[in-house]
């Protein structure tokens, strides 16, 4: 079953101003950036666009995106202008086995744009973008089957200008809520572009070696006392002690060390000492 999170959505948009376009469209050769509106989703935008042969680089932004998807079919409406939500198309040439690093290099690279913006950012594996202890953006990367074999739809969710009551549930914050101030989305969006097309070029090149210590520096999963819960019910706790080559998450329990993989986890959380 899926569920949505409600919220009131603005219509004063005099103090969000929308993306330079123009500053977009200077991005560089590698990248062609479409800026809509409003958009369901971004994601079955790039995915229809990758079935139909779109490049390398396509990244669709939406203004207002009213049916986001995320992690076990949950959806969320941003306000207009008050988020990054966009998607990026990339078609990897590694090996299936590495693709679940896919989630977690994009993690990293939004998280390392925020710090370069004097923002302290964490990780919470896989790939959820923490200001403390609450989330201010979160991905969704989907497999997507093209005539020319397999790519992969990057989605990233980031409250940029979201005031407290438009933020869906009390674990969310924003940048505005978490520091009082809300950088320029246009310069963000292109730091985090930069970022992830750098981190995924590095795992192209040197596989999950060449970013599993900045992961694991970045993760403030890693070092805490952790619950996980599991499809069937099952509930492995203990201490996460870090990341294994192929992205899963090495927990410290009572009976040895158990590796879990994100595909095989419900939630991971915290244990408050």
């Amino acid at each position: 079953m899926s569920w949505a999170n409600v919220v009131p959505v603005t219509d004063d948009l005099s103090r969000r101003p929308p993306l330079d376009a123009d500053r977009l469209a200077g991005a560089g050769p590698d990248l062609t950036i479409e800026v809509v509106e409003a958009a369901p989703s971004t994601n079955a935008i790039v995915a229809a666009r990758a079935r139909d042969g779109a490049p390398e680089g396509l990244v669709v932004v939406a203004e207002h995106q009213t049916a986001g998807r995320g992690r076990l079919d949950r959806t969320w409406e941003t306000p207009p202008r008050a988020a990054l939500t966009f998607s990026v198309l990339l078609r990897p040439t590694v090996g299936p086995e590495q693709w679940p690093w896919l989630p977690l290099l994009t993690g990293l690279a939004v998280a390392g744009a925020l710090r370069d913006a004097g923002i302290e950012a964490g990780v919470k594996w896989p790939n959820d973008v923490l200001l403390g202890d609450l989330k201010t953006a979160g991905i969704l990367v989907e497999r997507v089957e093209t005539p020319t074999g397999p790519v992969a739809v990057v989605g990233i969710g980031l409250n940029v200008s979201t005031t407290a009551e438009e933020l869906p549930v009390p674990t969310a914050t924003s940048l505005v809520v978490a520091t009082g101030t809300a950088p320029d989305r246009t310069g963000l969006l292109l730091e985090i572009l930069a970022r992830l097309r750098q981190q995924h070029e590095a795992w192209q090149v040197g596989g999950p070696e060449a970013l599993r210590t900045a992961y694991v520096s970045a993760c403030v999963t890693i070092g805490r006392d952790v619950r996980v819960d599991l499809p069937a019910g099952e509930t492995l706790t203990g201490r996460a002690t870090g990341v294994d080559p192929g992205g899963r998450l090495v927990v410290q329990g009572a009976g040895g060390e158990t590796a879990v993989g994100a595909g095989d986890v419900i939630h991971v959380r915290a244990i408050e000492e």
